[in-house]
């Protein structure tokens, strides 16, 4: 379970990765369509971010039981 987990905050970088991809090849032709992708940047980050923290509080919780 926790190893599904792992990769799934791997896919958040990920989308960060593209949207920060789009967002330099957009920025010089049309700036008003990279806001969309500069939200999603933010949003996987901070996605990436809070599943980190509970997948570690889980584990430790599991290992605590044990």
């Amino acid at each position: 379970m926790t190893r599904i987990l792992k990769y799934t905050e791997y896919l958040y970088l990920a989308v960060a990765v593209a949207s920060l991809y789009k967002i330099i090849t957009l920025w010089s032709t049309a700036p008003s369509e990279t806001y969309i992708f500069i939200f999603f940047l933010v949003v996987s980050i901070a996605m990436f971010l809070f599943r980190r923290k509970y997948r570690k509080r889980f584990e430790n919780r599991s290992n605590d039981s044990k």
